[in-house]
């Protein structure tokens, strides 16, 4: 008991003290910009000072989407590792944002300008759904196995990206205004989409907490869990459901980041474990504490101009991808 205590309030306090690193990197990320202002400014102008429309119109809404968006990618990570039991799946690693932002970057080209602001989340929601139904289809084919579904999800990001390189070949000059996009950046953020991605979020919110429910169950054998009564392709199957929807919401946003649905949940599990009432929410805050420094490094690495966040985040992730399948590649020599 005092064992299930400790590592209940172990859980806590990690979880408290990145909530309090998000606070105080967002207050940072409200101080950069053209005009320069002191963390006494930022809060004199969320109070409704002098600075306010500075603060509330444009800083803010650009760090409320990079905690969202960060949350909503360690919670996709976090699922998708849990259905296919793979420390090195997320999103990006088995192609399911790559198809988001396929489907984002044919709509954002094919759509009148007027229509883009619907047309892009459409199409990565529509990018993201079929890319996961492939993905559980041809995986399907192959035995349904856990390795076969991290291949094929594989396979189907590299062909995404292939299409991606192919169309920017073919209409070039159309093609200039999606790249940072396709980079990943919370650039021009408003409050419309802080509440578009909230009110998203919200509604997953009922599907997070069932997938949260049963991700502990995701990790015994198929057969401990046809004994268990419950049906191993519908759970895994469920779980990568919830993985792109969360996927979807944050690709909409911002656009393709790589590595933060890898790097949160790893990160998670290091300072709290595997159990999923403690592994989910420190994902999702690992998540959005990524994003939010990410997107600060960014904007203080080349001023005056900026680097797209997505671009840090796969600075720091690729090597890390790396180290993880050295350590895997080594564990099972």
């Amino acid at each position: 008991m005092s064992t299930l205590a400790g590592k209940q309030t172990r859980a806590l306090t990690v979880c408290v003290t990145i909530a309090v690193l998000i606070a105080v990197l967002a207050i940072l990320g409200m101080t950069v910009g053209a005009v320069t202002l002191s963390i006494g400014q930022v809060l004199d102008g969320i109070g409704g000072g002098k600075n306010a429309f500075i603060v509330m119109q444009y800083r803010a809404p650009r760090v409320a989407v990079s905690i969202l968006a960060g949350a909503s990618f360690g919670l996709a990570g976090v699922f998708l590792q849990g259905a296919l039991r793979n420390p090195l799946a997320s999103p990006d690693v088995v192609g399911i944002t790559k198809c988001a932002g396929l489907g984002a970057f044919l709509a954002g080209m094919m759509a009148p300008p007027a229509w883009a602001i619907w047309a892009i989340p459409a199409g990565v929601v529509s990018g993201a759904i079929l890319g996961a139904a492939l993905l559980l289809l041809i995986g399907r084919t192959f035995g349904g196995g856990i390795a076969a579904l991290a291949l094929v999800g594989v396979a189907l990001g590299m062909l995404a990206q292939a299409l991606i390189q192919y169309v920017m070949v073919i209409f070039p000059t159309r093609a200039d205004q999606s790249m940072v996009w396709l980079a990943g950046s919370v650039y021009g953020s408003s409050m419309t989409d802080v509440l578009v991605l909230g009110l998203w979020l919200f509604a997953c919110l009922p599907l997070v907490l069932f997938a949260a429910a049963r991700l502990d169950a995701s990790g015994f054998g198929d057969e401990t869990l046809v004994s268990l009564g419950m049906p191993p392709a519908r759970l895994r199957g469920g779980l990568i459901v919830v993985s792109v929807l969360l996927c979807a919401g944050a690709v909409a946003s911002v656009g393709s980041m790589g590595f933060l649905g890898l790097l949160a949940p790893h990160a998670a599990r290091l300072l709290v474990g595997p159990r999923a009432r403690h592994l989910v929410p420190s994902s999702a805050l690992m998540g959005a504490l990524a994003l939010s420094a990410a997107d600060l490094a960014g904007r203080l690495v080349a001023l005056p101009n900026e680097i797209p966040a997505g671009i840090v985040a796969a600075v720091i992730g690729g090597p890390y991808l790396i180290f993880l399948l050295i350590k895997e590649t080594g564990r099972h020599e």
